[in-house]
């Protein structure tokens, strides 16, 4: 009788750990995050806007996930290429709302007027994720971000990328 209940409770087991495993989301190896920013110099300077364009990954699940974007920002007489690395906390809402707050360092290749100058930088970012649906098969951003750069001028801006999220599973 003990081998019996034994028995059928190691068939059991293994008849729930395939439905189980069935539930379990299967997180996508990055996301694409393909939208439209505009960027503002908080000293008055002016705007710019363009693409960007970022990938994201998460290397350990639920504390961190890592962002490289790009972005190339457009005005008068002036093109602006902007480089970052985000290293984001992330906290989940709900089941079709995430939110993470980032930090990491930037690089920006200004072209204006026919000269080039190079700069480094900070950037701080808020980043909302909205899935329409449980299975996360796209999804919406909206990430506004502070940036400081450490060249000489300190400059200092605000910026919004809004966009399509696209899983690479």
């Amino acid at each position: 009788m003990k081998n019996l209940r034994s028995g059928m409770a190691l068939i059991i087991l293994f008849a729930i750990e395939p439905t189980h495993a069935q539930e379990m989301k299967k997180e996508p190896a990055a996301i694409l995050e393909i939208g439209g920013a505009g960027n503002w110099d908080v000293k008055g300077g002016g705007s710019s806007y363009g693409p960007s364009l970022a990938i994201e990954m998460t290397p350990i699940e639920h504390w961190l996930e890592v962002e490289a974007g790009t972005t190339p920002l457009f005005s008068r007489g002036q093109t602006e290429w902007d480089f970052d690395l985000l290293f984001k906390k992330p906290f989940t809402l709900s089941n079709t709302v995430e939110f993470m707050v980032g930090i990491g360092p930037s690089w920006s290749h200004v072209v204006s007027n026919g000269r080039s100058s190079d700069s480094l930088g900070a950037e701080v970012a808020l980043d909302f994720m909205l899935w329409p649906t449980k299975s996360r098969t796209f999804g919406r951003y909206l990430e506004p971000s502070y940036g400081r750069s450490f060249s000489a001028g300190n400059e200092q801006s605000v910026s919004v990328s809004v966009g399509l999220l696209i899983p690479i599973r």
